[in-house]
C-alpha cells in the first residue's frame, strides 16, 4: 500500500517524461521575447534564408549582393521556417518559429527523459528519480535558454539526436531490427542536415550497431544509407556553389571546409584545451583560485571520460559523443553552443560515469560526493542569480535594442544602398537594405587574422558597399574601421553619430 502511495515508485518512463517535458515548457517560456531576429547572427541568416525559400529565390542569402547560395548551413532548420515567413510578418515569423524552438526542446528533453528512465541508462542501482532529474536541470541552465529563445537549429537537432539514439537502442517493438536500424539512419541524417557536426550522430549509429550488436551488414547498410545519401548531396551542393562566396567572408558564409584549411591542424590543442571551458564555467567557476579549478576540473573530466567509456557497451549515444568531442576538439570557433545543446547527454554520461566508479571502488565515494557538490554548487551559482536577473535573453537584448535605435536612420538611404554593418542579416531583415558583414577576419590556427586596410578596402569595394553603420565599440570592427580611416583618409564621410561609438558613414567615392 505504501509502496502504491509512493510518488517516486509510481515514476514510470512515461511520466518521467511527461514530467521533464511540462517543467522545460513552464521554464521555457519564460524565455520567448519579441527580440529582433539576427541578434545571435545565426538566426537572421536561418531566417534571410527561410524568407528567400519562401519566396522562390532558392537556397540563397537574399541580403548578400547577388543572393549566393547558402553553404555554411544545412538546409532542414531553414525549410521548417519557411512556411511561418512566407505568411507572416517577419515579427510573427520569428515568434512562432521561438514557440515552435520552445516546443523542440521540451520535446527533446522529456524524449531524452523516458529513455535514459526506461533503459535504466544510470544502472539498475540508481535510484528512478535521477535520470528525470539530471535531464530537467540541463533543460533549464541558462545557457540552454538562451540558445532556444533565439532562431538556432539546436532545438531541432536534440530532437533528432535523441530519436537516433532511441532507434537504435531500444526501438519499438514492432519494428523489426533492420526497419528501425534504417530509421535511426534517417534521423542520423536529419540531424546531419540540420547541423554538419550531426555527422557524428550518423557515425554513432553504425558503430554502435557493428561494435556492440553486432547487426548483420544488410542493418548496417541500412542505417549507413541515409547519412551518406544525406552527406553526398549536401557535399555535392557545397563542391558546386561554395565558390558564389567572397572569400574575405568565408569564415561566417563559406564551407566549413574553409574553415578548416585556414585553422589548420595547428588549431588542435588550443581546441582541445578550451573544449572543457563551457562546462567549467558552469560548475567550477565560484572556486577562489586556478589551483581548485584545474584541480576539480580534472577529476571531473576524469569521471566523464569513465562515463562514455562504460556506456559504450549500453547505449549509442556513447558513441556518438566520441566523434562529437572529437570535431570540437579540432574546431576554431569557441565550442560553447555545441556543448550547451547535448549538455543533458553530458550530464547523464557523468553521472553514469560517477555512479560505476563509486560501484567499484568504494574509497571513492566520499571524493565523488565532494567533486560532485561542488559542481552542484557551482550550477546553482549560475542558475539563482541567473533566473533573478534573467540572464538567457542579456546579451540578446542588449544587441536588440541598439539596433531598434539605429535602424530608422536606415529608411532614407537609397533603396540601392549597400551597408557593410555587424549583424548584416538583421539589417536586411528589418530594413531590405543589401548589407554585408563590415568585420571580416580569417584563422591561423585559433588565432583569428584581420585584413590589412588595403585587403579590407578591396573587399568593400568588390561588393559594392556605399555606406558603412557601426554598431559601437568593443566587436572589433571599430579597430578595422580605425585602420580603413587611417590608411584612407577622406575615403569615408560621417553621416551620422549615435552615442557608444556608433556611427554611419558613406563612402565618398571621389578621392
Amino acid at each position: 500500500m505504501a509502496a502504491a502511495l509512493d510518488p517516486v515508485a509510481q515514476l514510470t518512463p512515461r511520466r518521467a517524461g511527461l514530467v521533464v517535458t511540462g517543467v522545460a515548457l513552464a521554464v521555457g517560456a519564460l524565455a520567448l521575447n519579441r527580440q529582433l531576429i539576427g541578434v545571435f547572427y545565426d538566426d537572421g541568416l536561418y531566417a534571410g534564408i527561410a524568407i528567400a525559400l519562401a519566396r522562390g529565390i532558392g537556397y540563397v542569402h537574399p541580403h548578400l549582393p547577388g543572393a549566393p547560395a547558402a553553404v555554411h548551413y544545412p538546409p532542414l532548420w531553414p525549410v521548417l521556417l519557411a512556411p511561418l515567413f512566407a505568411v507572416l510578418p517577419v515579427d510573427a515569423a520569428a515568434l512562432l518559429g521561438k514557440i515552435l524552438n520552445l516546443l523542440l526542446a521540451a520535446a527533446g528533453a522529456g524524449l531524452i527523459a523516458w529513455h535514459a528512465a526506461r533503459t535504466r541508462l544510470l544502472g539498475e542501482e540508481a535510484p528512478p528519480w535521477l535520470a528525470p532529474v539530471l535531464v530537467g536541470a540541463a533543460a533549464i541552465t541558462i545557457p540552454v535558454l538562451a540558445i532556444q529563445a533565439v532562431l538556432f537549429s539546436e532545438p531541432l537537432f536534440g530532437v533528432l539526436l535523441v530519436a537516433a539514439v532511441i532507434l537504435t537502442d531500444a526501438p519499438p517493438p514492432r519494428l523489426g531490427p533492420g526497419v528501425a536500424a534504417g530509421l535511426a539512419g534517417c534521423a542520423a541524417a536529419l540531424a546531419l542536415l540540420t547541423r554538419s557536426i550531426g555527422v557524428a550522430a550518423g557515425a554513432g549509429v553504425v558503430l554502435y550497431l557493428l561494435v556492440v550488436r553486432r547487426a548483420p551488414w544488410t542493418h548496417l547498410a541500412a542505417a549507413a544509407a541515409p547519412v551518406a545519401l544525406a552527406g553526398l548531396g549536401w557535399g555535392l551542393w557545397l563542391g558546386r556553389h561554395h565558390g558564389g562566396i567572397d572569400p574575405a567572408m568565408a569564415m561566417n558564409y563559406g564551407s566549413y571546409f574553409e574553415t578548416v584549411r585556414a585553422a589548420g591542424l595547428g588549431v588542435f590543442w588550443p581546441s582541445l584545451r578550451d573544449l572543457p571551458r563551457p562546462l567549467g564555467n558552469l560548475t567550477l567557476n565560484w572556486l577562489p583560485a586556478p589551483f581548485f579549478f584545474y584541480a576539480f576540473g580534472a577529476a571531473a573530466l576524469g569521471v566523464g571520460a569513465y562515463g562514455i567509456a562504460y556506456l559504450l557497451r549500453r547505449t549509442a549515444i556513447a558513441w556518438m559523443l566520441v566523434p562529437y568531442l572529437a570535431i570540437l576538439a579540432v574546431w576554431p570557433f569557441p565550442g560553447d553552443r555545441f556543448i550547451w545543446s547535448i549538455l543533458a547527454w553530458l550530464a547523464l554520461v557523468w553521472t553514469a560515469g560517477a555512479l560505476a566508479l563509486l560501484r567499484r571502488w568504494r574509497l571513492l565515494r566520499l571524493p565523488i560526493a565532494v567533486l560532485g557538490g561542488v559542481m552542484l554548487v557551482g550550477w546553482g551559482g549560475v542558475q539563482v542569480p541567473g533566473f533573478a536577473h534573467r540572464w538567457w535573453g542579456t546579451a540578446a537584448g542588449r544587441v536588440s535594442e541598439n539596433f531598434r535605435e539605429l535602424l530608422p536612420a536606415l529608411e532614407s538611404l537609397p533603396g540601392n544602398a549597400v551597408l557593410a554593418t555587424d549583424d548584416e542579416a538583421l539589417v536586411w531583415l528589418y530594413t531590405r537594405r543589401t548589407s554585408v558583414p563590415f568585420y571580416v577576419y580569417t584563422y591561423r590556427g585559433r588565432t583569428s587574422v584581420r585584413p590589412t586596410p588595403a585587403e579590407h578596402r578591396a573587399y568593400l569595394e568588390r561588393q559594392g558597399v556605399t555606406h558603412i553603420l557601426m554598431g559601437g565599440f568593443g566587436s572589433g570592427s571599430d579597430e578595422e574601421l580605425d585602420a580603413l580611416l587611417g590608411a584612407y583618409p577622406g575615403w569615408l564621410k560621417v553621416v551620422r553619430v549615435w552615442r557608444g561609438g556608433r556611427a554611419l558613414l558613406q563612402v565618398h567615392h571621389a578621392s
